[in-house]
């Protein structure tokens, strides 16, 4: 068996982690989805503490970087971005993969 990581990453519409899903990405490094392939319109989760109480880990949360002032209204990226993982064992026999809180 080997570990592999899967990562979330939500885009929240405010920096509190309870706050709304407003986008998201996930990226499987067991090779099983594609990112492309998309979840639906609807978001796995509908808040970041969603994702922690399902399993994921948070590993990175968005920098709060205060708008320059005249650009409080610009319109840009996403800017609540929040990066989580999973930890996943790959058994290389037959393909399945395994989280760690399925243990």
């Amino acid at each position: 068996m080997s570990t592999r990581q899967q990562v979330l990453v939500l885009y929240l519409a405010t920096s509190a982690l309870d706050s709304e899903t407003v986008g998201w990405s996930r990226y499987d490094g067991t090779a099983r989805t594609s990112p492309t392939t998309g979840d639906g319109d609807e978001p796995p989760y509908k808040s970041g503490v969603h994702a922690l109480e399902d399993g994921w880990r948070l590993f990175q949360a968005a920098q709060l970087i205060p708008p320059y002032p005249g650009h409080e209204y610009d319109v840009s990226f996403l800017k609540h971005e929040f990066f989580f993982e999973k930890l996943v064992e790959v058994d290389a026999g037959d393909g399945t993969a395994r989280t760690e809180s399925s243990r």
